[in-house]
C-alpha cells in the first residue's frame, strides 16, 4: 500500500478467516520501507513526464514492489498466498474518467514468485464511479461495530452506513498538505502536531478554505492532488503574511471542523480512527473541540496499517469473485467485482 503517501510502502502479511458468518483478521507481521529520495522525487513529478516515463516507471516500479515482498516474506520467515497491491497514486481525475496507479502487477509476480491482485481502481471509473474510496467495504465487514471508520491519511475519508446503505466519500485533504508545509521548514511532519500548537489559526485563510465548492457537494465524491494542487494551494499561497506555523494551525484546524461537520451531522457516537493523523495529537484535540463523539483510536499496528489489511482483504474478496466494490460508495453504475490478476490462482480459486 502507497496510495498518495511520500513516505514509503506499507507491507503487511494478513490472515483470514470466515466463521461463524463474520469474518475474521489478524495482521501477522507489517513494516513500512521509507522511501529514498530518488523515489520520491520521482513520483511527485511523474505527472509531468512522458508518456514513455510513466510507463517505464509503472514498470520498474513493480519490480521495486516486487523485491519489498520478496525481502519481506524473507527477512520474516513467511509464507504468503498470493499479493493484493494498490500501488502509488500518479493520477486521479474521476470527473474526467481516469486514474491511474503505477505498479505492474505482472512485474511484481515476476520478481516475488507469487499471483498478484492490483489496479483495483479502474473498473470503477468504467462503470462512471469514483474509483474511491474503496476501504469502506472492508470497514464494514470488518470493523461493523463502529458507527463509522475515519482514516485520517493523505486525504481524510469516512464511511458509515445509512438506511441499510454503505455510504463514504472523501472529506478533505490531510497528511498530503499537513506534510508539504512540515517539508517548507524542512521536517518531514509535523511531529504530534507540536508546529500548530505553537501558533494562531488566521479566521480570514480559514474562511475561505472552509468556502471551497469541493465540501457543499453532496453524493459520491472523491479528491486527489489534482485539486488539491489546482483549488486548495492556491488559496493558500496568497496568504503570504502569514507564518508557516501559522498556516500550519489554519489547516490543522481546517481538516478537524469539515471532519467534525460530517461527524455532528451525522450525528455519530464511536468513530475508529486510523492513519498517520491519527498520531497528530492538535488535530485530535481539534476534533474533540468541534465535535462530542467518540474518537477511538486503536493501537499503533491497526493505526499504520488498516489500508493495506483492507486491500489484503479486497484481494481476497477478489479471488473468491465476490463484489468488493459497492456502488452506494462509489456511484458506479452497479456492484462489481475488482481487480486485475497475474499469475496462478488455480489453487487459491478452487
Amino acid at each position: 500500500m502507497s496510495g498518495s503517501s511520500m513516505d514509503g510502502v506499507d507491507i503487511a502479511c494478513c490472515e483470514f478467516e470466515f466463521s461463524a458468518e463474520k469474518w475474521h483478521w489478524k495482521i501477522i507481521e507489517a513494516n513500512t520501507i521509507p522511501y529514498s529520495e530518488q523515489w520520491r522525487v520521482r513520483l511527485a513529478y511523474l505527472n509531468q513526464q512522458s508518456a514513455e516515463n510513466f510507463h517505464k516507471t509503472h514498470v520498474f516500479y513493480g519490480h521495486y514492489l516486487g523485491l519489498l515482498v520478496k525481502d519481506f516474506i524473507t527477512t520474516h520467515q513467511l509464507s504468503a498466498d498470493f499479493v493484493a497491491s494498490h500501488g502509488h497514486t500518479i493520477f486521479h481525475r474521476p470527473e474526467l474518467g481516469y486514474t491511474a496507479q503505477i505498479g505492474d502487477g505482472a512485474a511484481i509476480s515476476a520478481i516475488c514468485g507469487l499471483p498478484v491482485v492490483s489496479d483495483f481502481r479502474s473498473m470503477d471509473l468504467a462503470l462512471k464511479g469514483q474509483g474511491a474510496p474503496l476501504v469502506p467495504v472492508g470497514d464494514v465487514l470488518l470493523f461493523g461495530e463502529y458507527d463509522a471508520c475515519l482514516n485520517l491519511g493523505g486525504i481524510s475519508n469516512i464511511s458509515y452506513q445509512k438506511d441499510g446503505k454503505l455510504i463514504a466519500y472523501d472529506i478533505s485533504p490531510c497528511n498530503i498538505v499537513l506534510n508539504r508545509v512540515a517539508r517548507w521548514l524542512g521536517m518531514p511532519y509535523d511531529a504530534d502536531g507540536q508546529l500548530a500548537a505553537s501558533a494562531e489559526v488566521d479566521p480570514d485563510l480559514l474562511g475561505e478554505l472552509n468556502d471551497l465548492p469541493y465540501y457543499s457537494y453532496q453524493g459520491a465524491k472523491s479528491l486527489g492532488r489534482e485539486w488539491i494542487n489546482e483549488e486548495f494551494w492556491p488559496v493558500v499561497k496568497m496568504y503570504t503574511d502569514i507564518s508557516e506555523a501559522e498556516k500550519m494551525a489554519t489547516l490543522n484546524f481546517h481538516i478537524a471542523k469539515q471532519i467534525a461537520n460530517i461527524v455532528n451531522r451525522l450525528g455519530l457516537n464511536r468513530v475508529l480512527v486510523t492513519g498517520g493523523g491519527a498520531f497528530n495529537k492538535t488535530l485530535l484535540t481539534n476534533l474533540g473541540s468541534n465535535s462530542n463523539a467518540i474518537f477511538d483510536i486503536p493501537k499503533a499496528e491497526l493505526v499504520n496499517f488498516k489500508e493495506a489489511l483492507i486491500f489484503a482483504f479486497l484481494g481476497v474478496l477478489r479471488i473468491r469473485n465476490q463484489e468488493n466494490v459497492l456502488s452506494s460508495v462509489t456511484g458506479a453504475k452497479h456492484n462489481h467485482v475488482a481487480g486485475a490478476l497475474y499469475g496462478n490462482f488455480n489453487s487459491l480459486i478452487n
